[in-house]
């Protein structure tokens, strides 16, 4: 998702991204109280669920006159089925890897993933990258040798997450539509699928729903934790400097790794000892560009309004 570039940063932005972030960062907490649910019957009340929150959102707003409107364009809807699909497998691997004891791996995903899109970013949109960046992109790219050699296989959960949502981000910027609406378009799209899986679920014995009241309000709640910090982060990216989101962002694995060092007590030995500081260097390395980079259009910016005639 992108955001225009701001001047300053806005309180209220700050305290939407923070937010955001921190209900990410403690999201592997409820999902783990859903471990003995298959992954997918979550997804599909993550969709159920956040249906009624987006659609309040965009009535309270006034906007739902641009969902009604992007089904009348094809290409618009391809476009959101894409994303939908990218976003379908992101949240599918994320369950999985929290309710299987792989939630360090989905840090490690969402620490490298900056660094992916920047590197999507120069290869697909012929944006260059800088010296620092490029040491960054080695860095990360470094670390995922280093684990891969040690497992004899690549990180697949890592992998997937940052491929996932880079995609994901990167097919945004080309959705003609809010974020708002955008999310709304998307969970529309998936409303059909996921109900009719639910209903075959449940028919078939198989579902959680209504088994118990712990299990039913959990699967419910699915929907405020999914739609409530996606528009969190909607709004305040749009009330924040991109340098300030950029930095932002690591609130959230880094939230998830703690949780999982030291309340799953996941194991962090061998090369994650090795992989995860030269990521965190990376990603140093790459915000102290994005905060250089923001300084010096300051800085321009200033220069061009004091050469201003009055």
């Amino acid at each position: 998702m992108t955001q225009p570039q701001q001047n300053g940063d806005s309180p209220l932005g700050f305290l939407y991204a923070l937010g955001a972030y921190g209900i990410w960062g403690i999201l592997p907490l409820y999902m783990k109280q859903l471990s003995h649910i298959d992954p997918a019957e979550i997804i599909a009340h993550r969709v159920i669920w956040s249906l009624p929150i987006a659609a309040a959102v965009l009535i309270a707003r006034g906007r739902t006159g641009d969902v009604r409107a992007a089904f009348a364009r094809p290409r618009l809807l391809a476009m959101a089925a894409l994303t939908a699909a990218l976003i379908t497998v992101n949240w599918l691997t994320y369950v999985w890897a929290i309710t299987n004891n792989h939630a360090m791996e989905a840090a490690l995903g969402y620490y490298i993933n900056p660094l992916f899109s920047i590197s999507l970013a120069a290869l697909l949109l012929g944006e260059r990258l800088g010296r620092l960046q490029l040491v960054a992109v080695g860095l990360a790219a470094l670390a995922v040798i280093i684990l891969t050699l040690e497992t004899g296989s690549l990180p697949t959960v890592a992998i997937v997450l940052t491929f996932s949502w880079g995609f994901y981000a990167f097919f945004k910027r080309s959705l003609p539509l809010g974020p708002n609406q955008g999310f709304m378009l998307e969970v529309l799209i998936l409303f059909l699928p996921a109900l009719a899986y639910l209903i075959w679920l449940e028919s078939n014995g198989g579902g959680h729903f209504g088994r118990n009241w712990t299990d039913t309000l959990l699967l419910i709640g699915c929907g405020p934790v999914t739609a409530i910090p996606l528009m969190f982060y909607a709004n305040g990216a749009k009330l924040l400097r991109l340098s300030t989101i950029g930095v932002m962002q690591y609130i959230t694995p880094t939230m998830v790794f703690l949780i999982a060092l030291f309340f799953f007590n996941e194991p962090f030995e061998g090369a994650r000892r090795i992989a995860f500081p030269l990521i965190w260097a990376a990603l140093f390395i790459y915000s102290f560009t994005l905060i250089r980079d923001a300084r010096a259009r300051r800085r321009v910016a200033q220069m061009k309004t004091a050469l201003r005639p009055e």
